[in-house]
């Protein structure tokens, strides 16, 4: 079947109106006709070749929210009608030993929503800035919040996870001190799901103005990370910090805020490497400087659940398709309180 969709021909190109062809549903598949994509930065970095290996056309988005148009004929858990989301995983090999854990997320054969291999034309995966999609059912996932939230949950197919993860495997929750640096669109939904788990949150801001947004959105305390002394007041209290800066900057500021056996975990991909950080600072406390990427199926379900139980869903501006490269700039210049999303009904035309 064919699609309308929104991609680019070449990196140096803008994004505009394109078909594209969609295979009809095997018999584990589900067809989904999209209501809402969020926008993410990777979306920007990988279609304007800022990652190497983008594919052309390229259509983005991993954030995908919408409606069961069509199933297959062994499919039993989705039936036409559900709502559902589909994020950044739309298979893996499904028998290493990462999958068997449902970790598909570290898989080495996972295929991601977009520019990944794929049997159907044109021989890669084209994503959810589309009118439809067609996925394999072990990777669709069940939405729980009532339709007229559903636009602010698509951010959470892939922030939601992204910082889900890492706080769950970490432990944060009632008694713990966490500290989630940058208030953007993966920090701000880190302040809301460490609020909801029960820790102490404190905000990381390099700007005194967000310090009341970050509050409202459930922060304990916020600090201006550019200011030492409010820096020096925190050392070596933290459990657990959750760094979502996607740009390099000074690991050793925030190592040495945490405890004993601390961990510090990035989740911002930046474009160039971080600075080393002082290797005393990690071996003198037992600390941790990990990583984490977004997650599994189940644990990605587990936390739509949690945020329909909890109200939890992203702050985001609606855009319409032709919107999309403007959103891009704005994104780049941080105007986006936290996340654009785009109304996929525009696609129609």
């Amino acid at each position: 079947m064919q699609v309308n969709a929104y991609g680019a021909h070449a990196g140096n190109q803008p994004l505009e109106p394109l078909r594209i062809n969609r295979r009809a549903p095997n018999a584990h598949d589900v067809q989904i006709e999209i209501a809402f994509c969020g926008i993410c930065h990777s979306d920007l970095h990988q279609v304007r070749s800022e990652w190497e290996g983008t594919q052309y056309p390229c259509v983005p988005g991993h954030e995908i929210v919408g409606r069961v148009t069509q199933v297959g004929a062994h499919v039993s858990a989705f039936k036409r009608g559900d709502l559902v989301g589909v994020g950044c995983i739309v298979d893996s090999c499904q028998h290493c030993e990462d999958c068997d854990a449902g970790l598909e997320n570290y898989c080495d054969g996972m295929i991601g929503t977009y520019n990944f291999p794929a049997p159907d034309a044109p021989g890669w995966t084209l994503g959810g800035y589309s009118q439809a999609i067609v996925v394999h059912e072990r990777y669709v996932l069940r939405i729980g919040h009532p339709e007229e939230q559903l636009a602010a949950v698509a951010p959470l197919l892939c922030a939601g996870i992204t910082t889900y993860s890492p706080l769950r495997h970490w432990n944060a929750g009632p008694g713990k001190k966490v500290g989630v640096v940058g208030i953007g669109g993966l920090g701000h939904m880190g302040i809301k799901l460490a609020h909801a788990m029960g820790a102490h949150v404190v905000a990381f801001t390099t700007s005194e103005n967000k310090r009341e947004a970050a509050l409202e959105l459930g922060a304990d305390e916020v600090v201006v990370s550019r200011d030492a002394s409010q820096m020096a007041v925190h050392a070596k209290s933290f459990d657990f910090i959750l760094n979502t800066v996607a740009a390099p900057h000074d690991l050793d500021a925030f190592l040495v805020l945490l405890k004993r056996d601390g961990a510090m975990t990035l989740v911002g991909a930046p474009a160039s490497p971080h600075t080393s950080p002082n290797v005393f600072n990690l071996i003198m406390k037992r600390r941790t400087l990990a990583g984490s990427m977004i997650g599994g199926i189940a644990e990605t379900q587990e936390m739509l659940d949690f945020c329909a139980e909890h109200g939890i869903v992203a702050d985001i501006e609606l855009v319409r398709a032709e919107q999309i490269n403007e959103a891009y700039e704005r994104m780049l210049r941080g105007e986006v309180k936290y996340r654009f999303v785009i109304d996929n009904a525009s696609l129609a035309g």
